[in-house]
């Protein structure tokens, strides 16, 4: 986990500094810090949308009594795409970009899924999940509408086994 970390906070921004650098003698340093500031607006406005997207996404399947799996995925890698783009790196923006874009974003939620399921089957995770049950006292809420009448799930933890 120590090389990870090492790799993430201090390699990732050297190669970062590098490129824009590097980046930097091509273009000109006003243009690289226009680059930056327009990778950054970009990211915003892309987070902003594919965000509400998938926010209407996930109320109309709470609507209909589903379970928004796909949905709550796609919200965190959405916010994690909108961090890396406000970063500043070409790096970090090329992989915001990837996280942002609905058909890289399926890409990358199948691999995590995949991941998660051989982890759950190498038992280096177990995963239990349920949802609370619904209050009497919010008969109007969509969602409560979905689990009326079924039985009451059980408790959820999410136990790590390995360090990822």
């Amino acid at each position: 986990m120590s090389a990870r970390l090492f790799f993430l906070f201090l390699i990732v921004p050297a190669i970062e500094l590098a490129v824009l650098l590097q980046i930097g003698r091509w273009i000109g340093f006003w243009s690289t810090v226009g680059l930056i500031f327009a990778t950054a607006l970009v990211g915003s406005y892309l987070a902003r949308r594919e965000g509400l997207a998938t926010w209407r996404a996930f109320q109309q399947r709470l609507a209909q009594g589903q379970l928004p799996g796909q949905e709550i995925v796609d919200g965190v890698l959405i916010l994690l795409a909108g961090a890396l783009l406000i970063t500043p790196g070409v790096l970090t923006d090329l992989l915001g970009l990837f996280g942002l874009l609905s058909p890289t974003r399926a890409l990358i939620r199948r691999y995590l899924i995949r991941r998660l399921q051989r982890m759950i089957q190498q038992q280096t995770v177990r995963l239990y999940v349920s949802f609370s049950d619904p209050t009497p006292s919010a008969p109007s809420s969509s969602a409560a509408e979905g689990w009326a009448g079924r039985a009451r799930p059980r408790p959820h933890y999410l136990d790590y086994d390995e360090e990822l």
